[in-house]
This record gives C-alpha cells, structure tokens and sequence, in this order.
C-alpha cells in the first residue's frame, strides 16, 4: 500500500482520508494542528490504516521532519489556502506528489512556480470548483469545432433555506470569503480581464427553482489559460437562492467588510448555520459549431447528502473528497502519466465518474449512464433531464 500524508482533519480532509483508507490500496497519515483533532476522525472511521499526527504544517520544518521520518508518497492539503505555499514548497524538496483544494489564484500560480521542471505532480484545485467543474466543462469543449462561449456554474446550498441569506456554512469560511471578495478572472470578447466580485448577476432556472448566479473568484481554474486563444466568451459564477447576492453586496461594499475580513467570518459564523442537509448544483454550458451549426452543449447535475461507511456526509463534503481522491487515484496509479504542474482539464470526465471515487459524482441527481453519455460524445443539449433556463439580471 502507497503511504499519503493528509494535512487537515476537518470537514474536508475527515472524508479523504476515510475514502483513501478504505480503498485498502492507501496508508493514511492524518495529521492536524489541533491537539487530538486527527485521532478523533481516525477513531471515527476506526481503520487499521488511519494514523493520526500532532502537526502544525505551517511551521515548514516540523512538515518537513514528519515527511522524512514517515515517508509518504503523496501529501494532500485540506488546509486553508494561504497554508498551501509552503506545503508545496516542502513538497518539492521532499520529492513528494502534490495536491490541494485551493480556489486562490495566487496560491495556484505560486504552485505552479514551484512546480517547474519537478519529476513528481502538483495538482492544485482538485476540489468541486475549480476541481470537477473543470473537467465536466473540458469534456463538452472537446466535442466542438470551434468555441464560443463557455460558462461554469457551480453552487453548495441548504436545500431547506431559513435565513436572510438564504445560504448555510457548508464549506470554509475563508475559502467563501476569498471567493467573494477577490478579482475574478474571466474571458471578455476573446481577452483574459478581471472582472468584480458580487456583479455579472444572472438567473438559473434548473427543475422549476429558480437560482442566480454572480462572479466568484477562483472557480475557472487554468481553465481560461489553455482555451483563452479560442474562445470569445469564458466565465466562472457561484449559484445561490435569489437574494443572496444582494445581502452579501451590503456587508462586502456597502459595511466595507471585505477590508475587515476577521469581522465578517465572525459575524458570519456567528450568525449563519452549518448544515448536512446541503445540495450541491453543477451546472457547465459551451456554445460553439458542430459540423458547420451552431450548437449548445451542457452538463447538469445534483449531489446531495449520502451516507459513506455508516455515516452521513453532507453533499459539498461528497462532491469535494470524491473529485481529489479520484485525482490522486488516477495520478498513483499510472506513474509517470503525469509529471510536474497538473491542470484539471488535463483529466477526463469519463476516467472521473469510473473512478472507485470519482462515481459519487455519478450516484448523484444524475445517473451514472447519462453522466458517461457526456463524456463519450453521445450527447444531446440537456443532460440528466433537467429543465434549464439562464437569464441575464439587469443588476
């Protein structure tokens, strides 16, 4: 069995390691900066392969130490993303393959820095989105003769909505924050441009609700660097209940408190619920010309919550572990298929949903045979039958 170091005991990095583990193909090392934080999942899952670590992975040394006393093969970062830098960097030296689930831009082009000339892969944002988003979008890219426009919706939602926000914390606090406060990267009449957080609001109408959808920053990956050249339009958008995005202008831009962002978590945590009764939206449509029409092509589909080894998981937690484990699945099984920086495009969809990992994807609210219909080409202009209508705000 290959031994992998996964750093981050909670929401996310409880279920990656439990996945991995059971597989009986993986030694998990989990390792947390809290003090018994790691020994309470491992003693959850109650696997003989679990092994649990006091580790502060922000202090490069001791990451570094722990990694030449126990040798894993792969670490994978379920930290934050401003700790993922340094991570890889140990990475790097240590020899070690390289994944995590940032959604930072920075974060990923620092990486990839790190990343030049290795032997070993560093796959960065190999979450939902970017992570699955990305690799569900290639997939219908290849089906085109030319492009047009592209766009990526993705959204993790309380399907029982109580609140003025109309949204539970079902992922990291952080991570939602940096999503929303940060430039977003989008491709505008064939050019690469920044675009604002909170604006570009849209309507999605999937099965009778009604959603919108605004710009998030992160969720379009390296997406827009490998088809930049040939297409006109390219954009990632986050999908929440209508109103959302209207509250969270006020405490960003009108209260300001994207320039205070230890205020907003607090209040936010404080304040807004965390829930295992989530769905999570996937939603990717390309336009462009098949056989000298114009076409458009898309991947709808719904996740929702699903019970792994006796225990119930909430769908982001589903979505998140099962697109990296299916990665780190398909990177350590074909050594040398990969090497150095690794975009997510560069997966196919039809290897992900035929993952032992990756078919969570596919027991989702669409099936396994409509999903694999999409990847293999046979594919009409609405997968899963799901009724979809996009319409652009005047807001």
């Amino acid at each position: 069995m290959q031994d992998i170091l996964v750093l981050g005991a909670g929401k996310i990095g409880a279920l990656i390691s439990g996945l991995l583990a059971e597989s009986a193909d993986y030694n998990v090392q989990l390792a947390d900066a809290r003090p018994g934080a790691a020994a309470e999942v491992a003693d959850a899952h109650a696997l003989n392969n679990i092994s649990a670590y006091d580790l502060d992975a922000a202090d490069k040394d001791a990451l570094a130490a722990h990694i030449a006393k126990h040798r894993p093969i792969a670490v994978v970062s379920g930290l934050p993303y401003f700790c993922n830098v340094g991570v890889a960097e140990v990475a790097r030296a240590a020899g070690l393959h390289y994944f995590d689930l940032t959604e930072d831009v920075e974060v990923t082009k620092a990486v990839r820095d790190i990343a030049q000339g290795a032997e070993q892969v560093f796959a960065p944002q190999c979450g939902l989105a970017p992570g699955f988003i990305s690799i569900a979008a290639n997939e219908l890219i290849t089906h085109f003769d030319s492009l047009r426009s592209v766009k990526l919706r993705v959204g993790a939602l309380p399907q029982n909505p109580n609140n003025v926000l109309k949204y539970s914390l079902t992922w990291s606090t952080d991570g939602v924050i940096n999503e929303y406060g940060n430039l977003c990267r989008a491709i505008v009449d064939g050019k690469e441009v920044d675009v604002l957080p909170l604006e570009g609001l849209e309507e999605i109408e999937i099965d009778g609700t009604l959603y919108e959808a605004f710009n998030t920053s992160g969720g379009l990956g390296s997406l827009s660097e490998t088809y930049g050249s040939r297409v006109s339009s390219m954009n990632y958008k986050t999908m929440r209940y209508p109103g959302h995005c209207e509250q969270m202008r006020l405490l960003m831009n009108g209260l300001r408190l994207n320039h205070d962002r230890d205020t907003l978590k607090r209040i936010l945590e404080n304040s807004v619920p965390q829930t295992l009764q989530d769905v999570v939206i996937i939603y990717a449509a390309v336009t462009g010309e098949q056989d000298g029409e114009f076409r458009e092509e898309n991947y709808v589909n719904k996740v929702y919550p699903q019970v792994v080894a006796g225990r119930l998981w909430s769908a982001i937690q589903i979505t998140t572990a099962a697109g990296i484990c299916s990665v780190i699945d398909l990177v350590l099984g074909a050594p040398g298929r990969f090497k150095g920086f690794v975009a997510q495009e560069e997966f196919r969809l039809d290897d992900i949903l035929t993952n032992r990992f990756g078919q969570f994807y596919a027991h989702g609210g669409s099936s396994i045979q409509s999903a694999s219909l999409v990847a293999r080409g046979q594919t009409g202009h609405q997968r899963s039958g799901k009724r979809t209508v996009v319409r652009e705000a005047q807001a």
